[in-house]
């Protein structure tokens, strides 16, 4: 994809709030010109995966019951599904008494210890991990579309394999989401860590797309898909918070309490406000 070139909408990008940082004034599109390095080793050791693990456990398997339940809604027989970079299973793990569910996932350490659990589970990208001429009925992204860098071949390879009505979820942050909309006030002081943290700079699979639901449903319409339903999931909860900001950073034991208890403190109030998680449900046009 050309970096100058705004994937939704073809308008020029233009640098934003860092060098690698663009944005099209045109539809509100930010890409992250950060490259993936998902199983070197030195980018591993910034991040304590099994703590990392514990922090976002309750909070994804609770939104993943939700989604399921939004699919099902749509496509109430099931079908075969697989879900993408689909790290711990976690998904796949609650899909599967309701579909014929499989994942995929890239990082290989990640990968055998979800094949360890007995999931199913196949080691590589989207869409080479899938057997030649492999359908599906639902195709499921979570937190895993705002890190593929080609995202309209994806998009492209999506619609190739959906069977006719097939359905393609994305669950991914949001641009109007009121933890970036902090983090971007930040940056107009100088302050760029907790911007540089929720487009995970640095780490093993950087973001390098932030979208919200309007610009987001224009790339699907380009892409042929027609988006049938859109919503937000909570972005925290208060089971396994302490474990996920110690995990964002170097930040010492005292301070993630003291920043844990003020977040719990103001986590009914968060949830008036917009959510920094999104999901899209479109049909194969």
């Amino acid at each position: 994809m050309n970096n100058n070139v705004c994937p939704v909408c073809s308008g020029k990008l233009s640098v934003g709030f860092q060098l690698w940082h663009l944005i099209c004034a045109s539809c509100g599109y930010e890409k992250g010109d950060l490259q993936p390095v998902i199983n070197e080793l030195s980018p591993h050791k910034l991040v304590d995966e099994s703590v990392r693990e514990v922090g976002l456990r309750d909070i994804r398997v609770s939104n993943f019951r939700k989604l399921i339940n939004v699919i099902l809604s749509i496509k109430p027989f099931g079908g075969k599904l697989v879900d993408v970079g689909c790290a711990h299973g976690w998904f796949v793990e609650e899909a599967i008494s309701k579909f014929e569910a499989i994942g995929v996932e890239p990082d290989e350490a990640v990968f055998h210890a979800t094949l360890a659990r007995g999931l199913p589970v196949r080691q590589g990208y989207f869409p080479d991990a899938l057997k030649d001429g492999e359908m599906f009925d639902v195709i499921v992204f979570n937190d895993v579309v705002e890190h593929i860098p080609d995202i309209s071949k994806a998009l492209a390879e999506c619609h190739s394999r959906l069977n006719e009505g097939g359905l393609l979820v994305l669950n991914l942050p949001s641009s109007d989401g009121v933890f970036y909309k902090i983090s971007r006030l930040f940056c107009r002081f100088g302050k760029f860590s907790f911007f540089e943290r929720l487009w995970q700079k640095d780490l093993p699979s950087p973001h390098v797309h932030y979208f919200n639901k309007k610009n987001l449903s224009e790339l699907l319409t380009k892409s042929s898909f027609a988006t049938i339903k859109t919503g937000t999931l909570p972005t925290l909860g208060l089971s396994g918070l302490y474990s996920r900001i110690y995990c964002a950073g170097n930040i010492g034991s005292v301070s993630t309490a003291l920043i844990c208890c003020a977040v719990a403190c103001v986590i009914p109030i968060l949830r008036l406000l917009p959510s920094d998680i999104i999901y899209v449900v479109a049909k194969k046009a």
